[in-house]
């Protein structure tokens, strides 16, 4: 087993007194599709938000690709915590799909997608344009190069969203309960262009969502989360199939898995 692109070793994580992370552990393998499902405030999100830094930790250590997140190596050994510039860097090396798009919306669709390429890898124009182009193409929005997200449903953003993650070419990709703010007609087009890149990419990809027939159809592995931990873990059939936690069938049950 080569080493894992990414892991969470003993990892804390309290929001004032509520612990939601207690000596957590997790690893995922490079190329590997995960998805975590579980119940509201089982620390699905959090786990996502921690690998975007978007919230610090307050013990253990994560790694991307070998490297650690929230400390910074020093020069003759050791480490200090990490500094805004270090961890902007390893931000580079995240893509994240929010619930809610969080497109620019005074931007057309091509801008939202460019703009941080030409503005963190400093790509020229030409080049940003052209994979800016290409990117959303693939999620089926190549006629809708011009159009703000005002112009756009909401499944239409979000596949605009995915574009512009994937156009910093990160080496894993996050996906926040990426359909729960969308309406159900909307949800499929979505979950299409996610499965998609599931099948046809070598991308890492990490995936929180209530949407059990995606996890059953797209996950290598399915993680059941409860109360900041890993309850179960397996192939989907496993998971789906014979559950093997009192916990897990209760959940699987309630949504209809």
């Amino acid at each position: 087993m080569t080493q894992p692109i990414v892991q969470f070793q003993s990892v804390d994580k309290r929001f004032g007194d509520f612990e939601i992370l207690k000596g957590f552990d997790f690893n995922i393998q490079r190329g590997e599709k995960v998805v975590i499902i579980g119940a509201s405030g089982s620390g699905k999100s959090t786990v996502l938000r921690i690998l975007m830094t978007l919230e610090r930790i307050q013990g253990g250590e994560v790694y991307i690709d070998g490297t650690p997140l929230w400390h910074e190596p020093l020069p003759g050994g050791g480490s200090k915590p990490a500094g805004e510039r270090y961890l902007h860097r390893m931000r580079t090396q995240v893509g994240m799909v929010f619930q809610h798009f969080n497109l620019f919306p005074h931007m057309t669709a091509l801008r939202n997608v460019i703009e941080a390429p030409l503005r963190v890898l400093k790509l020229p124009r030409a080049e940003a344009e052209a994979r800016g182009r290409a990117l959303l193409e693939r999620v089926g929005l190549g006629d809708k190069l011009t159009a703000f997200p005002a112009q756009l449903s909401g499944g239409q953003q979000q596949r605009v969203a995915i574009a512009r993650a994937l156009a910093m070419q990160p080496k894993v990709m996050l996906f926040d309960e990426p359909t729960s703010a969308l309406d159900p007609e909307m949800i499929g087009e979505v979950l299409g262009v996610i499965r998609e890149l599931a099948e046809e990419s070598d991308l890492t990809m990490l995936i929180a969502t209530h949407e059990m027939r995606f996890a059953r159809e797209a996950a290598d592995r399915v993680c059941f989360f409860d109360q900041g931990r890993i309850l179960e873990d397996g192939p989907p059939s496993q998971i789906f199939g014979e559950p093997r936690e009192a916990r897990t069938r209760e959940f699987l049950a309630r949504v209809d898995a």
